[in-house]
């Protein structure tokens, strides 16, 4: 039988008082009444204050006592530290004794965990209740957020079989601006201008990289180029665009069914729904499924300007992925799909992780056409790597490879 050594025996009393003072918080309180957050901390405060040998702790801890009690009682539990650190980037549970994080790029676990699986399952029913979404044995996954715009996906048993399984995708606390992207080297001058005149002139772009490689952060950036005087519509499976700077929003989030019978509405819905709702640009968070098929007649039915984005390893491998899409709704010739995918979008631009962890645009690419039933692609510019520096990081610079062949949007907006 294994001896656990001083921290542990301080870990495990710590816990234990923790537990017993939260049990005592609830008991003074009648949950007849409504509480409020002020409320619930004065209670905290008396039991603490009541609490013999409460005064031999230090401050500091004494501090930390009272903020995780308050969050174990009315926010996500020892989550919340993390949930509040800006550089925190990535939280994933799996089920309640292994956290890992992602912070400045760098994957690590905690050394924490919630202590029950009783009480991560209050904490995933808290995060879903705020969104009006619903997680259970009979529908075990779900995307949800977090009043803060985080991104939240959570799968419980039977499906996850080492417990509930969330994973927590938080986005920085102000929106990444295009400056700050050339800041980082995640892309040239030249480019960032260059897609600039495009928003403006209302070109089609389409976002594609891996998990995690920034598409709705880059979405988001060039979203500010977008004039304001327009009518944008975005729809999402979980809101989570932060756009700016645009009066006339209009922001759609699709709904699960649930037990009460609420219809599920997927986004193919929501796109057609939006087509009467005069936009001037149509923003698709993620295309994933079938919705390719409404996405594409957006995009060929007079609403320029209109942007998405989708997983795939490159911006050719991102072609194929819709065709595949489109395929699996509807019954027609892949030509026909391809000539719609050349007439609807206009723009591909890649991004991906390198192996320093950093995000780059590796690849922007125009859609030159469909000719003898393939796509024709007309690379403008692409990443190339000179090498590393002592430290690690990658280096290389975003070259200019062609010239714009379609330039009509250009020239009607006045920015050839």
């Amino acid at each position: 039988m294994r001896v656990m050594n001083e921290q542990e025996v301080r870990k495990l009393e710590y816990t234990e008082l923790k537990k017993i003072l939260r049990q005592k918080v609830r008991d003074r309180m009648n949950y007849v009444k409504d509480y409020s957050d002020e409320e619930v901390e004065e209670t905290i405060d008396e039991i603490l204050l009541g609490q013999e040998n409460m005064a031999i702790y230090p401050v500091e801890l004494r501090r930390r006592l009272k903020k995780e009690l308050f969050d174990s009682l009315r926010r996500l539990d020892i989550l919340q530290i993390f949930v509040e650190d800006s550089s925190v980037t990535e939280i994933m549970i799996n089920g309640k004794d292994h956290i890992f994080i992602e912070k400045e790029g760098r994957l690590r676990e905690l050394d924490v965990g919630f202590e029950s699986a009783e009480k991560l399952q209050d904490v995933i029913q808290q995060i879903v209740a705020g969104c009006n979404r619903v997680v259970n044995e009979a529908s075990p996954i779900v995307d949800a957020r977090l009043p803060d715009g985080a991104r939240v996906n959570i799968v419980m048993n039977p499906v996850a079989l080492n417990g509930p399984i969330v994973t927590i995708r938080r986005f920085p606390d102000k929106p990444i601006t295009m400056e700050r992207l050339l800041q980082m080297d995640s892309i040239s001058p030249e480019a960032a201008q260059f897609l600039e005149r495009l928003v403006r002139a209302k070109y089609n772009i389409f976002i594609s990289g891996g998990t995690g490689s920034g598409k709705t952060t880059f979405l988001n950036v060039l979203s500010h180029d977008i004039p304001p005087e327009e009518r944008v519509i975005t729809i999402e499976d979980s809101a989570e665009l932060q756009l700016q700077g645009l009066p006339n929003l209009v922001r759609l989030e699709t709904r699960n069914s649930n037990v009460e019978g609420c219809r599920e509405i997927t986004i193919r819905e929501l796109i057609r729904s939006s087509l009467r709702m005069r936009p001037d640009r149509i923003i698709v968070g993620e295309v994933r499924g079938v919705e390719a098929i409404d996405m594409l007649q957006c995009l060929n039915t007079g609403h320029d300007g209109s942007m998405s984005t989708g997983h795939a390893n490159s911006g050719r491998d991102m072609l194929a992925r819709l065709e595949n899409m489109v395929l699996m709704g509807m019954d027609i010739p892949l030509m026909a799909i391809r000539q719609q995918i050349a007439s609807g979008v206009d723009i591909i631009v890649h991004l991906g992780r390198l192996r320093d962890r950093s995000r780059r645009v590796l690849e922007i690419t125009e859609i030159a056409g469909c000719e003898k039933g393939e796509i024709r692609l007309n690379p403008l510019f692409l990443f190339e790597e000179t090498g590393e520096d002592s430290r690690g990081i990658i280096t290389g610079r975003l070259q200019k490879k062609g010239e714009l062949l379609h330039e009509d949007k250009l020239k009607a907006a006045g920015l050839q």
